[in-house]
């Protein structure tokens, strides 16, 4: 499994952040969850409004380390 793991905070409280994932199978790979980041990124910040995205990474699901 990929896991598309990016930090969303609140538009009206730039401190006020928290990590979020979306997890894809694995046969996408870590490239392909790169490259397709920004689109699904794009989609879940129209269906979020009030929040922004503040940082992403794509990494192998459950690995350690949760910063992005």
């Amino acid at each position: 499994m990929i896991e598309l793991l990016f930090v969303a905070c609140l538009s009206g409280e730039p401190q006020s952040c928290r990590d979020r994932s979306m997890v894809f199978t694995s046969d996408i790979g870590l490239m392909g969850c790169m490259m397709g980041a920004q689109a699904q990124l794009a989609k879940w910040a129209q269906s979020h409004p009030g929040q922004s995205i503040s940082g992403w990474k794509c990494r192998m699901a459950g690995a350690d380390g949760r910063a992005a």
